[in-house]
């Protein structure tokens, strides 16, 4: 039955107790409205007696009339500087990156457990010129074995761990590219072309590299942090014709050195590389007789040598270097190749000038090509005095880094000693002809081939009263290559 109202003196002091209640006595509908407070001077309702006694916060459980922290998802932390560093983030934490003047990596924890959250963003608005890497740190991004790169300006992104399938999934983003798709080296520097999916960056002169972000591929994927290189030293220059009717030695091509093509490539990091161009040798002018080698080229860890100047006489040898001088008349000797040695080689020595004395054979050995030594200059058999070839250039080596096929570091010819003495072939590769009697200049080195300079001859025929310079080598040339889509 319903309850009436009763006076407050209606009962005693503890006179109403659980015992004295049937359970289900006082329902819902009993109460029109419900008990305020001033009905309920002293005591509780305990929580046992409710049909919700507790609340759940974040997934935890949590008693009526206990207490608990409630803290923010994510506490935000001092703004990082990029500089071209690395920090490492910590679950549960904001990350505000300023990349004003450099690159930055943040790395993800090296553990996580499921619901682990990071958050990121922009702090300047510069992640698209100076970018953001994320590093996986042994975990997989969206389901990938690959690190992140933000690349957009004002990214905003909440990073959430799944589990090891997964990983860290992208569970928010704001003004962010495709982030589970493959990215590649970014670079500038150079004259710029591609070929295919390959962008090449070639140097005629000296400058710089910068790579400004490598890509995410998986490790070690060539296309994250690979290129491929040509690097080629000026080449050297022709030996002149000297006194006693002789002529100069060919000039060396410069070092040749190439990992094109390649499954694995140089490794490079977000970081600018001075490029440096060598310059080919000067040929040499009566009475400096010999050539001067040409100078290095060098792109981070890869020197080629400058190319050997050719000798003269008397007896003056060809100058060693990536590939070697050719030796002057009288018994001179080539200069070696593959100086500094480097694995695999170079170039080639020139030609040692064999047997006769200078006025039995005047002419100049041939200059080292990148794969084929200096040639031997020769008396033709039975011939008088002052007859004598100059010996050939060692060949070069074709190259297609470009897209196209390219020869480079040709060693030249030497110097004839008569108009019987034609000239021979030079190397192929850019290198310059040698001279011939009578008065026939000898020929310079191709720009950017790094080809020997060729060697002067003695003239005129006999007498012994002239001899002709010896020609310049051609400067080197660096050419890089990478994937970039």
């Amino acid at each position: 039955m319903a309850l009436t109202k009763l006076p407050k003196n209606a009962f005693g002091t503890g006179s109403v107790d659980d015992s004295k209640i049937e359970d289900g006595t006082i329902q819902n509908q009993e109460l029109a409205g419900s008990l305020s407070e001033d009905k309920l001077t002293t005591g509780t309702i305990e929580n046992a007696s409710l049909s919700n006694s507790s609340i759940t916060i974040n997934g935890t459980s949590i008693s009526l009339g206990g207490s608990a922290t409630v803290g923010v998802d994510v506490n935000w932390q001092s703004v990082i500087t990029g500089a071209g560093s690395s920090s490492t983030a910590v679950a549960g934490n904001g990350y505000f990156i300023d990349t004003t003047s450099n690159t930055h990596t943040l790395n993800l924890p090296a553990s996580a457990t499921l619901g682990d959250q990071i958050a990121i963003k922009d702090y300047a608005g510069t992640f698209g010129s100076n970018n953001l890497t994320i590093g996986r740190n042994g975990h997989n991004i969206q389901g990938a074995a690959n690190d992140s790169l933000i690349s957009t300006n004002r990214a905003s992104l909440l990073l959430v761990y799944v589990d090891s399938t997964k990983g860290w999934i992208y569970a928010e983003e704001s003004n962010v590219a495709d982030l589970q798709g493959p990215t590649y080296i970014s670079a500038t520097g150079g004259t710029i072309s591609t070929s295919g999916d390959f962008k090449i960056h070639t140097f005629t002169g000296d400058g710089c590299f910068v790579v400004a972000s490598i890509g995410n591929c998986a490790t070690p994927s060539p296309q994250r942090d690979k290129v491929e290189y040509l690097v080629v030293a000026g080449g050297g220059g022709g030996g002149s014709g000297g006194a006693a009717c002789s002529a100069g030695g060919g000039g060396g091509a410069g070092g040749y050195r190439t990992n094109f093509p390649t499954c694995s490539g140089l490794t490079v990091t977000a970081t600018t590389y001075p490029i440096s161009v060598g310059g080919g040798g000067n040929g040499a002018s009566p009475p400096t007789n010999d050539g001067s080698d040409g100078s290095n080229s060098v792109f981070s860890t890869i020197t080629s040598t400058g190319g050997g100047g050719g000798g003269s006489y008397p007896a003056s040898p060809g100058n060693t270097g990536g590939s070697g001088g050719g030796g002057g008349c009288n018994l001179s000797t080539g200069g070696s190749g593959n100086t500094p040695p480097v694995s695999p080689p170079q170039g080639n020595p020139g030609y040692i000038i064999p047997g006769a004395a200078c006025y039995q054979n005047g002419a100049g050995g041939g200059g080292g090509g990148a794969t084929v030594a200096g040639g031997q200059s020769n008396i033709p058999g039975g011939g008088p005095s002052f007859i004598g070839y100059g010996g050939a250039g060692g060949a070069g080596a074709s190259n297609s880094i470009t897209g196209s096929s390219v020869s480079y570091a040709g060693g030249a010819g030497g110097g004839g000693n008569t108009v019987l003495g034609a000239a021979s072939p030079c190397g192929t590769g850019g290198a310059g002809a040698k001279g011939k009697s009578p008065v026939t200049n000898a020929t310079a080195g191709t720009t950017n081939r790094g080809g020997g300079g060729g060697g002067g001859s003695q003239s005129p025929p006999g007498g012994c009263g002239s001899n002709v310079d010896g020609a310049n080598g051609g400067k080197g040339i660096v050419i890089i290559r990478y994937k970039f889509q």
